[in-house]
């Protein structure tokens, strides 16, 4: 008699008796579901796995898309397989960097071609995919030894993933087979290529840009955006790791477990206050610029970045004063709701813009003011008793989601404004073809903020984060190309550096809350890296916003 085991599948709403053995693509089609997109992957006990997953005990599963983050992760790592496959087919001399995410793609280099990057070259790795794609060829898992993995990888020439792998701190590593094709993903991928349904690829500076599909609408591509700023940003972090000897966590570890934890520190902080300081001298030298409005997303460190910059700008003698966007807030009968007839205060109309640009305009013409003081118990503006005067050598530093917004301060002459966007775009790789996605930096950071600070658990701060993105993809993104500059507030050893507090909150996350699959990746990730100690970081670090320690009032 064959052996059955339950499933409690979240998809249907019931409980389900099927073979022990069935793998969850053998389940998902017993069940008949059909989802429209097709089906990618499956949280298994709150675990994201692939589908060649089986199923020998009782389990709870829901079967996830590609409208799904974690859905769409297994697709895009599948896809990298599919190009880094093409590459190898095309040019079995070159090596392909699967760089950042940009433009709503995967900026990815080739090094070693012998001649410039034509667009013939990337039609004819377009051509190879597709061919790849229809052959509907199969991915499979295997687990060795770790050190035979590691083995495997460098006979190949894929040093980057054996020093990964050589931090990875498990008896036994997962790697995967296409073909004639070995690799290494951190992360779940399809069974076959042929469920890969959308993809291009098309010429991007001096390399190309894998396109994916659009979460909100599978069938087609997502939509092209411009990001030229934020892409001279990521060559300035290259040539940065060029100067620091190190692109990937695998060589970061190398780096700290060699006893070159403290130098990189130290590196890469005087590579951002170089950066700050040649900013401060930047704006110093335009004598109308008085207005300076920094923004950026959730934890981009943004507020010790405005701090920086006040010292620096002192430092050429301008006197800058910071007005808190908090206080300008409307009082709350007339904060805008959102979908669910909640207070929407991340809202621009949630901002008193009448009073504040009122203010800033009598600033600039040598007025005296009193700023306001919210009361966020009563959702009132009050006075504040506080008032402010400025002299010729004052300028004004404005911090916040809004700063970039033209909205907020639209009666504010353009002439005698500085825009800034600061986020932490996160440059490191794991390896040459795992990217580390620039929100998990800034997770991180977060989730340890938020307990230190504010008392919130990691469940509590990762079952936020969702709405947070949103407010982010609506208020923030869609203004940050139009910043005079764009600043990188990630630095190249923080990740080891966050690393020991991440972890003991991630590890607090129970297994039945469903914000455990996501505590669960993120350690997954967080184990790859060697932890780098604090003590030497500067207490006017960035991280220390988020660590604790730091020498500013917060």
């Amino acid at each position: 008699m064959t052996k059955t085991v339950n499933i409690r599948c979240k998809n249907t709403g019931k409980t389900h008796k099927v073979p022990a053995g069935f793998n969850l693509e053998d389940v998902y089609e017993m069940l008949e579901l059909n989802m429209p997109y097709g089906c990618t992957s499956a949280k298994v006990n709150n675990k994201v796995e692939g589908l060649h997953y089986m199923i020998f005990s009782d389990k709870d599963v829901e079967f996830l898309d590609v409208t799904s983050q974690s859905g769409m992760r297994t697709y895009t790592r599948s896809l990298f397989f599919v190009l880094v496959k093409a590459v190898e087919d095309l040019f079995p001399n070159v090596k392909i960097f699967i760089d950042t995410p940009v433009s709503k793609g995967y900026y990815c280099r080739l090094v070693g071609l012998e001649k410039t990057l034509t667009v013939d070259m990337i039609d004819a790795l377009r051509n190879r995919m597709k061919e790849i794609i229809d052959a509907n060829m199969q991915y499979h898992r295997r687990m060795a030894p770790t050190e035979e993995v590691i083995k495997l990888f460098r006979s190949r020439g894929m040093e980057d993933k054996a020093l990964l792998l050589e931090s990875y701190g498990k008896l036994y590593a997962p790697y995967y087979i296409l073909d004639d094709s070995i690799d290494y993903f951190y992360g779940s991928l399809l069974v076959r290529t042929g469920q890969i349904k959308v993809f291009d690829i098309v010429p991007y500076y001096d390399g190309l840009l894998l396109r994916v599909p659009d979460p909100k609408n599978p069938t087609e591509l997502q939509p092209f955006v411009e990001q030229k700023k934020m892409f001279s940003v990521v060559e300035e972090q290259h040539r940065w790791q060029s100067i620091m000897g190190v692109s990937t966590i695998g060589e970061i570890n190398k780096g700290n477990r060699m006893g070159y934890a403290n130098q990189m520190v130290i590196i890469s902080e005087a590579l951002q206050e170089k950066k700050i300081s040649q900013l401060a001298d930047r704006i110093a030298a335009i004598p109308e610029k008085r207005v300076i409005l920094i923004a950026g997303p959730s934890s981009s460190g943004k507020t010790t970045f405005a701090k920086r910059l006040a010292v620096q700008l002192w430092a050429c003698g301008k006197k800058p004063f910071s007005i808190e966007l908090d206080n300008y807030f409307v009082d709350r009968e007339f904060t805008p709701r959102d979908e669910s007839g909640d207070y929407d205060f991340e809202h621009i109309d949630a901002m008193n813009i009448e009073l504040l640009n009122d203010h800033i305009q009598k600033l600039l013409n040598g007025e005296e003011v009193e700023l306001p003081k919210y009361n966020f118990q009563t959702g009132k503006s009050e006075k504040s008793g506080r008032k402010m005067k400025l002299k010729p050598e004052n300028m004004l530093i404005l911090e916040g989601i809004h700063a970039l917004n033209p909205k907020l301060t639209a009666h504010v002459p353009a002439s005698t404004k500085f825009h800034i966007y600061a986020s932490a775009l996160t440059t490191i790789m794991l390896d040459h073809h795992n990217y580390i996605p620039m929100s998990d930096n800034r997770l991180l950071r977060r989730i340890v903020r938020d307990y230190k600070y504010r008392g919130y658990s990691a469940e509590q701060t990762i079952r936020r984060w969702p709405s947070v993105r949103a407010g982010e993809e609506k208020w923030i993104f869609p203004f940050q190309e139009e910043a005079d500059v764009m600043i990188n507030t990630a630095l190249l050893f923080e990740l080891a550096a966050l690393r020991p507090q991440a972890m003991a909150l991630l590890e607090q996350v129970p297994e039945h809350s469903p914000e455990y699959s996501e505590a669960h990746r993120l350690r997954k990730f967080l184990d790859y890296l060697v932890p780098i100690p604090i003590e030497g970081l500067p207490p006017t670090s960035l991280l220390r916003e988020f660590l604790g320690g730091s020498t500013f009032n917060y």
